[in-house]
């Protein structure tokens, strides 16, 4: 562009179509035109300085400083709870506002959430038991401190203190090492105790009709009983075969207790009523070395691939052979190439064993985000940024949401909410929207 007296000439070049016997820039000789070129370039110029950039997928609502060990938990009602330093603290995830902090005299590395309370077990090395630190969830306040590790059993406001074996304390089904307490939550006192004199393994037994959640001990003498939570009354007993009772053995699929043991001539599974513990069916293994809940149905998985079968017959609904394992996050269920859980497949639908969407090279998200749909994770390189994207039935693939910063890590997801640590030391919060 030039400037010739009082005209502003643009050079648009020959290579734009000009003829060749374009010597020199002159005056148009129809009125009008040079105005009307300058006036679009003008619209062009001023619409493109003028447009709103695109809305960021993901923006940063708070953070918190905290050390590579510090724990972190997000509760249902929108809480973000942490420990930093030495601090336990409850932010909202809306805003990042402080709704208390608590100083802590000794780091935990999990934080339990059950009853109203934070059920805290502080590290310990060897053999001494360091108890647990129960605090309000509302207000940070310290409640109680008891010995023993105290556990939540899923749809009980009962909270049991329990001795576990070594190693086996942190599944759904625990092998415990002694009495069972149940805790007062406001007090911590014991309520009532069931002894168990040698070792047992502790299932919680879902309710069926008006009765709530109960509890299923597995002792190593064969016996098999059920106890109410209320009380700690033994409701019925019975004896099972013998077996390897440990966290993954046995297995409660809705109103069935599912054991593996020794047969004839080889591995077996047996059926049990969780009400009256009456054996209904028992059937070969097949290979099989574990029990996975797969909605109503229990998937019997192994090298061989997996089996679901309906737990109150034994009868085979489904078959995949080239899976072998599943995974529940909230109401959505993963299948995974790999026994070890490390090559997610896709999700399915967990009554016809059908793949819905494939999430190969993805890693499914935990928190609490996931009800109707699930947030998947992946590095675009060792050490490079992290993608994430959401995975939702009736979608053939999940859709991109948008990429986290280099060092991004250890997500937790929420409503509208995804938590991770980064590289540099921080708990960053932030906000996503589905697109639709």
């Amino acid at each position: 562009m030039t400037v010739q007296g009082n005209t502003v000439v643009i050079d648009l070049g020959l290579e734009r179509g000009e003829p060749d016997s374009y010597d020199a820039p002159q005056r148009s000789t129809y009125p009008g035109w040079f105005p009307a070129a300058v006036l679009a370039v003008l619209v062009l110029l001023t619409a493109g300085a003028s447009a709103a950039p695109a809305k960021p997928p993901f923006t940063e609502v708070f953070s918190l400083k905290v050390g590579p060990a510090d724990p972190y938990a997000l509760t249902e009602d929108g809480q973000l709870l942490a420990q930093a330093y030495g601090t336990l603290g409850a932010y909202d995830l809306d805003d990042g506002e402080s709704q208390w902090e608590a100083g802590q005299e000794i780091p935990v590395y999990r934080l339990r959430l059950g009853s109203g309370l934070i059920l805290m077990r502080p590290w310990s090395v060897g053999a001494r038991d360091p108890g647990t630190t129960a605090v309000s969830i509302d207000d940070g306040d310290l409640q109680w401190r008891r010995s023993g590790q105290v556990i939540t059993l899923a749809g009980s406001p009962t909270l049991l203190s329990v001795v576990p074996v070594r190693g086996f304390g942190s599944s759904a089904n625990r092998r415990i090492n002694g009495p069972v307490d149940a805790i007062d939550p406001d007090t911590g006192r014991t309520l009532w105790t069931v002894n168990v004199p040698s070792t047992a393994t502790l299932v919680a037994l879902p309710g069926a009709g008006d009765a709530g959640t109960r509890m299923l001990l597995v002792h190593d003498d064969r016996t098999m009983a059920v106890h109410d939570l209320v009380t700690g009354e033994r409701l019925t007993r019975t004896n099972v075969p013998a077996a390897d009772y440990d966290q993954d053995n046995p297995v409660v699929v809705g109103g069935t207790i599912l054991l593996r043991h020794p047969g004839r001539p080889s591995m077996e599974f047996s059926a049990y009523d969780a009400v009256t513990l009456r054996n209904l069916w028992s059937k070969p293994a097949d290979g099989a070395y574990d029990v996975e809940t797969c909605g109503a149905l229990a998937c019997l998985t192994g090298p061989g691939g997996i089996r679901a079968v309906d737990p109150a017959t034994g009868d085979t609904v489904w078959q995949r052979p080239e899976w072998r394992g599943i995974q529940q996050f909230g109401t959505q269920f993963v299948a995974y190439g790999s026994a070890e859980y490390t090559r997610p497949l896709g999700l399915i639908n967990p009554d016809t064993g059908a793949l819905e969407v494939d999430l190969t090279g993805w890693r499914p998200v935990t928190g609490t985000a996931t009800q109707h749909h699930l947030l998947v994770t992946r590095a675009t390189e060792p050490g490079g940024r992290t993608m994430v994207a959401v995975a939702r039935p009736g979608e053939n693939a999940p859709r991109l949401l948008g990429a986290l910063p280099t060092g991004t890590g250890d997500c937790q997801a929420a409503d509208e909410r995804l938590v991770c640590r980064s590289m540099y030391g921080r708990l960053i919060v932030w906000a996503y929207g589905l697109k639709g």
